[in-house]
C-alpha cells in the first residue's frame, strides 16, 4: 500500500488545481475512489462525495483538492514529495481517502466513512458552504490540513474582514495644507483601529487576543490632485471569548469618533466577510481517538493546537454542531512555498493515525451506545 500511496499523491500533485479549476482533479478522484470501493458523486459545486460503508457512527473526513495558482516540479527524492499542494492539502487529502479505503477491509468494521473532497477552500470556501446547504450529516468530522503528525488542532479563531471607504474634498498638490488627503486621513484611522484593541503582549496568548492587520490601502492617481478617496481593507482576527459582531462593534465605535471629529470627509465601513471562532471540546470522543491513535503510531503524545488562522473547521463546526477537529500530516509552515513538501515517512503515519482513529471511534461510539442510562431519582 506504501507504493499505492505515493503513487496516488504524486498523480495529484501532477493535476494543476487552483481554486475555480478543479475539474480535471476531481475526474481523477471519482475514478480513483470508484477504483478503491467508494460509492461516488459529485455536488452542484463540483465536491466529490465518497462513501464507504454502512451505518453509525458516520464519520465526516474532509479535505480539498484546490490549491493558490503557481505550479511547482512534481518529484521524489530523500523521502520526501515534492510539489503545490504536498501539505497542503493533497497530502492529508490522499492519506484520508487511502485510510478510509483500509479500515473498510478491517472484518470488524461497521460504520460509514465519507471522504468528501472539496473545491475552492483557498479561495471562497464555496465547498463547504455547499455540503452545508446540501444537508450533509455525520457524527464526527476531521479535516485535512497539515497539522503534523503528532498534533491535532482543536481551535481556530474567527475572522473578520472590513472595507473602509473615507472621501475628502481635493485639489491641487501644489496646496496641500488647504485640503485633506485621503489616504493620509485613512492611514490616521487605521493607526486609531489598531490601537483599539489591547496589544497581544498583554492577552493570555496569541490566541485569544483580537489582531488587526492592514492588509490593502489604495488610493490617488499618482498626478497633480491630492488623493480625495482612499479605500482600505483591514482583517481583524476574534479570538474564542468574542463573537465577530463584538470585534466589529469596537471598530465601528472608533470610526464614529473619528467622523465625528473629522467633518470635513465621509467614512464608509462594510464587511466584507465573517466566520466566528471555534474550538472543540478537548475530552470529546473525537479528540480522546485521534490522541490515542497518535500515541500509538508515533509513540509519543498528541499535542493540541489552537490556531491563530481560521478554516473551514470553523464553518462546518457551527454549522453542525458536532466534535470536529483538523488534523494531518505535513509541516504547515511550508503552505505556498517554493520547498512545498511532505516527508512520505509522516504522510504514511498519517494515513495510519486516521485509519486507527476511525476504528478507535467506532469503538468508543459503541460503548456510548451500550451504556445503561442513569437511574431515576427514586
Amino acid at each position: 500500500m506504501s507504493d499505492y500511496a505515493v503513487r496516488l499523491l504524486t498523480d495529484l500533485l501532477k493535476i494543476y488545481s487552483p481554486s475555480r479549476k478543479e475539474e480535471a482533479i476531481s475526474n481523477f478522484l471519482v475514478k480513483e475512489m470508484k477504483a478503491l470501493g467508494f460509492r461516488i458523486s459529485k455536488d452542484s459545486v463540483g465536491n466529490v462525495i465518497g462513501e464507504i460503508g454502512q451505518g453509525k457512527p458516520v464519520i465526516l473526513l474532509c479535505g480539498h483538492m484546490d490549491t493558490i495558482p503557481g505550479q511547482l516540479p512534481v518529484r521524489v527524492k530523500n523521502n520526501k514529495i515534492y510539489g503545490a499542494g504536498a501539505v497542503d492539502a493533497k497530502g492529508p487529502l490522499a492519506a484520508m481517502i487511502i485510510a478510509a479505503a483500509k479500515v473498510a477491509q478491517e472484518p470488524t468494521f461497521q460504520a460509514k466513512v465519507v471522504v468528501a473532497s472539496v473545491v475552492e477552500e483557498e479561495a471562497t470556501s464555496r465547498g463547504v458552504k455547499n455540503l452545508i446547504r446540501e444537508g450533509i450529516s455525520a457524527d464526527y468530522a476531521i479535516f485535512g490540513e497539515p497539522s503534523g503528525a503528532e498534533n491535532i488542532t482543536i481551535g481556530y479563531k474567527g475572522n473578520l474582514h472590513i472595507q473602509i471607504t473615507l472621501e475628502t474634498y481635493t485639489g491641487h498638490s501644489s496646496v496641500p495644507w488647504l485640503y485633506e488627503n485621503a489616504i493620509e486621513k485613512a492611514f490616521e484611522l487605521w493607526q486609531q483601529i489598531e490601537n483599539a484593541y489591547p496589544p497581544v503582549e498583554k492577552q493570555e496568548s496569541p490566541f485569544h487576543a483580537v489582531t488587526a492587520c492592514l492588509i490593502k490601502l489604495s488610493g490617488g492617481k499618482g498626478d497633480s490632485k491630492i488623493p480625495s478617496k482612499c479605500e482600505m481593507h483591514i482583517d481583524l482576527r476574534v479570538p474564542p471569548q468574542c463573537t465577530s459582531a463584538q470585534v466589529f462593534k469596537e471598530a465601528e465605535n472608533v470610526i464614529k469618533q473619528y467622523q465625528a471629529t473629522n467633518p470635513k470627509g465621509s467614512v464608509k465601513v462594510a464587511i466584507k466577510d465573517s466566520n466566528e471562532p471555534f474550538e472543540v471540546n478537548k475530552n470529546s470522543p473525537l479528540v480522546r481517538a485521534l490522541s490515542y491513535s497518535i500515541r500509538k503510531v508515533q509513540n509519543k503524545p498528541a499535542t493540541l493546537l489552537r490556531k491563530t488562522g481560521t478554516g473551514d473547521m470553523n464553518i462546518l463546526g457551527r454549522a453542525m454542531n458536532m466534535p470536529i477537529v483538523t488534523y494531518g500530516p505535513g509541516d504547515s509552515h511550508l503552505d505556498h512555498t517554493k520547498d512545498e513538501h511532505i516527508l512520505i515517512s509522516e504522510y504514511l503515519d498519517g494515513i495510519q493515525v486516521y485509519k486507527e482513529t476511525i476504528l478507535k471511534l467506532i469503538e468508543l461510539h459503541e460503548k456510548a451506545g451500550n451504556q445503561k442510562p442513569p437511574l431515576s431519582p427514586s
